[in-house]
């Protein structure tokens, strides 16, 4: 019987062509710009040195594309072999700045004290044992690093009820509006039956997360919300208005 981690790596190998797809179209619009802004903005300094940056769950690579623009020295690790090929891909004339390798979250094969900058998305809700991921985060953070993680209560609905109806609105309004139902497209079924064996789906979110990672040893964690608003264009907009993205900005 497949355990956790071997379903949702399945489940996102299956997904690899659907999710680059998504990656490509961000890579090719405003929204690169923006999260490169955005990401900058909260970047720890350097002096006489590129600054060194981790891209964990990288799925079709678009943080880490983005970051090599910036002309970064870059690192980025995904579970699935079919990500990390998508990613590549999806380098371009960037594949050759990026150090991609297929490693596990909750174990990276790096020394302590390695990066500058953690960036993350939409990753924290799939791990089986999230805290002992955040641990592993720390370690390879140099001191004065920073982790930012871009994620959101994704499958809280399937926990509350209140989020459970206001996730069908959202559902109605993306159809009333005329825009794609990004929940349509997606295998459904398959992703609520793993969110519901995964810790952080009943988890309110990040008050849980600034808790662990202030116990973990970060100094300082800063919380915004709706970053959405910030990064995400109008359908996105209405397909995950009861699931804001926030941002958590952690520094050791």
């Amino acid at each position: 019987m497949e355990n956790i981690l071997e379903r949702v790596e399945n489940y996102w190998e299956g997904r690899a062509d659907g999710y680059s797809e998504v990656n490509e179209a961000e890579l090719n619009s405003y929204k690169m710009d923006v999260w490169r802004d955005l990401i900058n903005s909260y970047k720890p300094d350097v002096i006489g040195r590129k600054l060194k940056v981790l891209d964990i769950g990288t799925g079709p690579g678009f943080f880490a594309i983005t970051m090599a623009s910036c002309g970064y020295d870059v690192t980025a690790v995904d579970y699935t072999d079919a990500m990390l090929y998508k990613a590549k891909k999806n380098a371009g004339i960037y594949k050759s700045a990026i150090d991609f390798r297929r490693m596990d979250a909750h174990t990276l094969d790096f020394e302590d004290n390695t990066f500058d900058l953690i960036v993350t998305r939409n990753l924290t809700w799939n791990l089986e044992r999230p805290d002992e991921a955040y641990g592993e985060w720390h370690r390879v953070l140099a001191p004065g690093g920073r982790m930012l993680n871009f994620d959101a209560n994704w499958y809280l609905h399937l926990y509350d009820e209140d989020k459970r109806r206001e996730y069908f609105e959202d559902r109605n309004n993306s159809q009333a509006q005329g825009y794609n139902d990004h929940y349509v497209c997606t295998d459904t079924t398959a992703m609520e039956e793993i969110a519901r064996n995964l810790p952080l789906s009943r988890t309110m979110r990040p008050q849980w997360d600034a808790a662990v990672l202030l116990n973990i040893g970060f100094k300082k964690v800063m919380i915004e919300q709706d970053m959405g608003d910030r990064v995400w264009d109008d359908e996105e907009q209405v397909n995950y208005a009861s699931t804001p993205m926030f941002m958590i900005a952690a520094t050791k």
